[in-house]
Order: C-alpha cells, then structure tokens, then sequence
C-alpha cells in the first residue's frame, strides 16, 4: 500500500522560504511521477510541479518556476518542495501526489486525474 505523508509547512512572512516534505512508502518514487498540488480555500486544487520517473526531469506551473524547487532524494525515498520567496498568494494547503498505477510510463503533468495516490495535505500560510 503506497503512502504519503506531508510535512514541513507552516506560518512565514512574506520573502521567506520552507521546504516541504513527503516520505514515500509501498513505492519507489524514481520510478513513477510525483506532484505537488496547492488548494487555497475557496479555489480549486491546482497544480504546482511534477517531478518525472526515470532521470526526473521537472515541470512547473507557470509563475512558480524560478521560486519553487521539485525534487527527490532516491535514496530516501522521499520528494520535497523547496519554496522561496514566498507570496501571500501562495497560502493553500499542500499536497504531494504519486501515480501509482502506471510506473515509468506515468502521463506525469499537472492535472490531478493522472495521480491517484494522495497525502493529507500540509497547510503553508504566508502573511504581508
């Protein structure tokens, strides 16, 4: 049974950083594709950033790229989001998400139907 468990957020200032946390077990995460969605209340869950099996090339949604870091320790097993600079807009609940049913040939992408594996979320609130 594959889980994920979210850590890491927390309150900042705008201009500060956090790096977000999901240990990964029942699955070796390098091989699959590995996401970060965002909920802000009100909104719907959005995309953040894909991470991609095999050499783990990475994907951002647009305006995140250059603040936001996807990555993957293989070794841990474990995939974080790094987050600097951060805006009172980027204030949601966090989620890391796993495909879990199609390995290496994974869709990968942004949209939340290509993941069917999900954390419980960690909530980042970033104040003016």
């Amino acid at each position: 049974q594959v889980q994920l468990v979210e850590s890491g957020g927390g309150s900042v200032q705008a201009g500060g950083s956090l790096r977000l946390s999901c240990p990964v077990s029942g699955y070796t995460i390098r091989t699959t594709c590995m996401a970060w969605f965002r909920q802000a209340p009100g909104k719907e869950r959005q995309g953040v950033a894909v991470i991609y099996a095999g050499y783990g090339r990475t994907y951002y949604a647009d305006s995140l790229e250059g603040r936001f870091t996807i990555s993957r320790d293989n070794a841990e097993n474990t995939l974080y989001l790094q987050m600097n600079s951060l805006k009172p807009e980027d204030t949601a609940m966090y989620y890391c998400a796993a495909d879990g049913v199609h390995g290496t040939y994974c869709a990968g992408g942004l949209s939340q139907e290509n993941y069917n594996v999900w954390g419980q979320g960690t909530q980042v609130t970033v104040s003016s």
